[in-house]
Formats: C-alpha cells, sequence, structure tokens
C-alpha cells in the first residue's frame, strides 16, 4: 500500500494555507486603503496651496500683482522629490507666471470649484507622474470683468506612492506578527490535538504479535477512543479465534495420539509374532508409518506451542540459567544416543551461568529438538556436543555440534523452513529445525547453522542475556 500525505502535514496546509491567502488580501486592501489616504492628504495640501496662491493674486489698475517673493518660489522649488509646482493662467491657458509644463485639466473647472487630477510633464530628468489641482476664478476688476483665470499646483506622485508604501508597511509589520504567531499557536495545537494519535500508534507498534490485550486511551478524544474500541474488538475476535485454535490443537492432540500409540503398539505387536515374508515386511512399514505420524503428531503441538500466537507477550518468561539447563537436558538424552552409538556430551569449556530470560518449557524444546536431529542424523560412532559460551555482544550461544555427515552450505538456509528435509533417511518430519527457529524469536533470539571440520554440522541458538531480551 502505498503511503499517503501526512495529517500533521495536511492540516497545516489547510490551516496555513487560507492565512496566507488573507494576508495577501489584507496586503492588498491595506495598500489600497494606504494609497486612499495619501492621495487625500496630497489633495488637501494642493488645494490648501491653491487657494492661498490664487489669494496672493491681487488687481491692480487694468492687470494682476501677483505678490509671490522670489524666496517663496526657491522654498516651493527646493525639494526636487517633493516639487511643488505651480501656473497661473489668464484666460485659462494663457500662461502667465509658474511652470508653463503643467497638463491641462481633463475639462475646465467650475469656478470656486477645485478640481484635483493625474498628470505628468516631461523634464531633463524624465517623465514625470504630478498630481494637480486646479481653481477656475473670475475676475471683477483688474483684466475687466468677468475675465477668468485659472490657478494650478501640482506635486509630484512620488511622495504620495512613499507615503502609502510606508503605512503599508507599518501596517503589515504587526500583521506578519500577528500571523506568525497564529501560526505557531496553529502548529502547537495541531501537535497537542495528534499527540493521543501518537500514542496509540506507540501503543500498538511496541506491542509483540502475540499481545492481544485491549488498548488503553481513557483520555483520548472520542474519535479517537472509537477507532481504539473498534481496534479492541478486532483484538478481541482474534483472541478469542486463537483460543478456539489452541483448544482444537490440544483436543486434537488427544485424541490422535491415543489411536497412534494403539496402531503402533498393535502393529509392533503382530511383527513380533510375524513369520518372515511379505506379511512381515508390510507390518514392519506400518510400524514405521505411525512411529513417524506420532512423532509428526508430536512436533507439531512442539510448533504450536512455539508460535507468537501460543505464548501472551512475556507472560511464562522467567530467569534461569541456560547452561544448567543444556546440562540437565543432555543428562537426560545420553541414555538415547549410547542406543544409538553416539557418544554424546557436554563441552567442558562451557559457562557454568549463562543467565536468559525465557520460557523453560520452550527452551528445552528447542534443545531438545537439536538433540534429536544431531542423534537422528549424525550415525552410529559420531560424537554430538553440546556448549554453551558468549555470543556476540549481549547473547549467550548455545550450540549442538555433531561429527556426522553434515550438510551442504547450500541447505543451511532451507531446513529453518517448515517441512523441508535434506534427506529422506530416517523418520523426521522437516520440523525440527523450524521449531527451534520460532522458539529463538520467541526469545528475542535467531538461529544459524555451520559445518563443522573435516564433516559434520553445528546448530547455533543465540539468546539475549537477562535484561535484553525482545518481546
Amino acid at each position: 500500500m502505498k503511503g499517503g500525505a501526512s495529517l500533521r502535514r495536511q492540516l497545516l496546509l489547510w490551516l496555513l494555507a487560507p492565512q496566507l491567502v488573507l494576508w495577501l488580501a489584507g496586503a492588498a486592501f491595506t495598500y489600497r486603503l494606504a494609497e486612499r489616504y495619501a492621495t487625500e492628504a496630497v489633495d488637501a495640501s494642493l488645494l490648501q496651496a491653491t487657494r492661498t496662491l490664487a489669494r496672493q493674486i491681487k488687481p491692480m489698475g487694468h492687470g494682476l500683482l501677483i505678490d509671490l517673493p522670489r524666496a517663496a518660489q526657491d522654498v516651493l522649488e527646493a525639494d526636487p522629490r517633493d516639487k511643488l509646482l505651480y501656473t497661473v493662467s489668464s484666460p485659462p491657458g494663457e500662461f502667465i507666471l509658474g511652470n508653463a509644463l503643467l497638463p491641462t485639466p481633463p475639462r475646465e473647472p467650475t469656478p470656486d470649484q477645485p478640481l484635483v487630477y493625474d498628470g505628468r510633464i516631461d523634464n531633463p530628468e524624465g517623465r514625470q507622474q504630478l498630481r494637480v489641482a486646479a481653481l477656475t476664478l473670475i475676475a471683477s476688476d483688474g483684466l475687466g470683468p468677468g475675465t477668468r483665470m485659472r490657478v494650478q499646483v501640482a506635486r509630484s506622485s512620488a511622495n504620495r506612492e512613499e507615503l502609502a508604501r510606508r503605512l503599508l508597511l507599518d501596517t503589515l509589520l504587526p500583521l506578519s506578527m500577528l500571523m506568525l504567531a497564529l501560526s505557531a499557536l496553529v502548529w502547537a495545537g495541531i501537535r497537542a490535538g495528534l499527540a493521543p494519535l501518537q500514542g496509540l500508534r506507540q501503543a500498538v507498534e511496541g506491542r509483540a504479535p502475540n499481545d492481544l490485550r485491549p488498548i488503553q486511551i481513557n483520555t483520548a478524544p472520542t474519535e479517537l477512543r472509537s477507532l481504539a474500541l473498534a481496534i479492541n474488538h478486532l483484538l478481541e475476535a482474534v483472541q478469542t479465534t486463537v483460543q478456539g485454535q489452541r483448544r482444537f490443537i490440544a483436543d486434537a492432540a488427544h485424541q490422535l495420539r491415543t489411536p497412534l500409540a494403539g496402531l503402533k503398539s498393535q502393529a509392533e505387536l503382530a511383527l513380533a509374532d510375524a513369520s518372515p515374508g511379505p506379511q512381515r515386511e508390510r507390518l514392519q512399514r506400518v510400524v514405521e508409518a505411525a512411529t513417524r505420524s506420532a512423532h509428526l503428531v508430536g512436533q507439531l503441538l512442539s510448533l504450536a506451542r512455539a508460535e507468537p500466537e501460543a505464548v501472551g507477550g512475556q507472560r511464562g518468561f522467567e530467569p534461569l540459567d541456560l547452561a544448567r539447563l543444556a546440562r540437565e537436558l543432555t543428562a537426560e538424552w545420553v541414555p538415547r544416543a549410547l542406543a544409538a552409538g553416539i557418544d554424546l556430551g557436554m563441552d567442558d569449556a562451557s559457562v557454568c551461568n549463562a543467565q536468559v530470560r525465557g520460557q523453560p518449557t520452550l527452551l528445552r524444546e528447542a534443545l531438545a529438538n537439536l538433540l534429536d536431529n544431531a542423534l537422528r542424523y549424525a550415525g552410529s560412532g559420531s560424537l554430538v556436543t553440546v556448549a554453551v559460551m558468549p555470543g556476540e555482544a549481549g547473547h549467550w550461544l548455545l550450540s549442538v555440534s555433531d561429527t556426522g555427515p553434515g550438510l551442504a552450505p547450500h541447505l543451511h538456509p532451507q531446513v529453518l523452513e517448515r517441512f523441508v528435509r535434506a534427506t529422506h533417511e530416517g523418520t523426521g518430519c522437516g520440523l525440527g529445525l523450524a521449531i527451534v527457529r520460532e522458539i529463538a524469536e520467541r526469545h528475542g533470539g535467531r538461529v544459524r547453522l555451520s559445518s563443522v571440520e573435516p564433516h559434520g554440522l553445528r546448530v547455533e541458538l543465540l539468546l539475549p542475556t537477562l535484561g535484553v531480551v525482545s518481546s
């Protein structure tokens, strides 16, 4: 299954993306608003300057007296970035005083009603955008009654744009800080909101495959409790199925062992009384089949007990001395080894105290399978040695080696699988080493095979030392 996007990432995207859109919209709106306020401020100053200049124009005889000292003109035109330009014309359009390049109004202003408009002029510095205020006056004397006069005052638009930008920056700075603070709160809220989900993940990931206890998350939100409840129902159903399977295996064991034992006994009695001939050969094959069937039933039951589903977590695990267990079990198998003509013993170099944490029944089953395989296939006259020694860091190594015919190296990983046999001799069923592997994995360990020179096989079981066993 392909992994989807992170839920945290999706929530951050869906919550922060609208904030970014709102921030951009707010920036655009703020700029428009700042531009409008800056325009209004510039217009007000232009209108005031226009009326002030108009008041400086006084009738005199048959002309006009414009009382605008040179010093005042220098002040008006001192700042090249915010130069105040003016024009006086009478009649409108007939230049009298000021800057003759000021653009004419888009329409003739109504007398005593100022008109503000945008324009531009071309000068040596380049094209310049202006904001212009025009005021038309009707002279009562001087040039003659009813003569029109136009007064224009202009200011560069650079000042207005700079004022708008300053207003925008002054507004966006606190708005950006607010957005960052809100984003941090959103991130913290998402993290806190998803914390129970992280707890649920850890509760599930940290479990052994056979740990079917209900998940406890009483403080989680309602939605997560519903998910945990569904998982608990599933775990309960799985536990019921596993328990039913285990009961079936136990019942099948009792049902199969008794008739197989009876069949084997009757076949052996019949074989003892049978005379040489075809009938005796058939009875011999019946005894071998019954023996193999009984062995197969025992191995299947051992495998069922070794599987993760058959043992609940670390229940039944206890500290034990692996060397002592190996020594005791080896002594129990000596009579069978002597009967098979095999020298079975414990390596004198084995440690005296190899503490591990495990289930004694399963570990005895694992070593019993290793001994059974060695005695079954090593052959008469072979030497079988059991040893316990330090293995890799944090592990004890339990090994069973023999001087039998051994196995080809390419078969070493194959014989650890179920129902795989390296030879058709004997009454084996191909489950012994698979059982050992299952038990090793149940204890957080592993199994490996190696060849013995000049011939033979060594099977090693590595188990974590006490305190570092994996569930």
